[in-house]
């Protein structure tokens, strides 16, 4: 048995690019960035981002591009491709993530403090 699964949440790197395949299907290419918290040699805790090429394929791509802005919080779902290729005469090779399913982490307004409620009882008002 084989799995290749991954789930990650960070922020985009850089405004999403959407592109389209020869045959009609639209790519959305994106960058995430997640951090790794570690302590330092001097005990102190210490982010490390790990950066994660990702390509997002199909009508969600189209959908979802104007929404995928640099420094926003997402959560995906998606498996590892490797590729490799050859550019002037050498050899090179990448592993990405190919996305299944993007959860946004945000609101698309931020959220204000809630109103205090005016129907909340106090204790000296419940007769028991």
């Amino acid at each position: 048995m084989a799995i290749n699964k991954v789930m990650l949440t960070g922020n985009l790197t850089r405004d999403a690019e959407l592109k389209s395949l020869p045959n009609g299907t639209s790519v959305l290419e994106f960058g995430v960035a997640v951090n790794e918290r570690s302590r330092n040699q001097s005990g102190e805790w210490e982010d490390r981002p790990n950066f994660f090429d990702c390509t997002l394929y199909g009508n969600r791509a189209e959908g979802i591009a104007p929404f995928m802005t640099k420094g926003k919080k997402v959560a995906l779902e998606g498996r590892l491709q490797w590729r490799q290729w050859e550019r002037d005469g050498e050899k090179r090779s990448k592993v990405s993530v190919i996305v299944n399913e993007v959860e946004f982490m945000e609101s698309a307004r931020k959220q204000e403090a809630p109103a205090p409620r005016q129907d909340v009882l106090a204790d000296a008002d419940i007769p028991f």
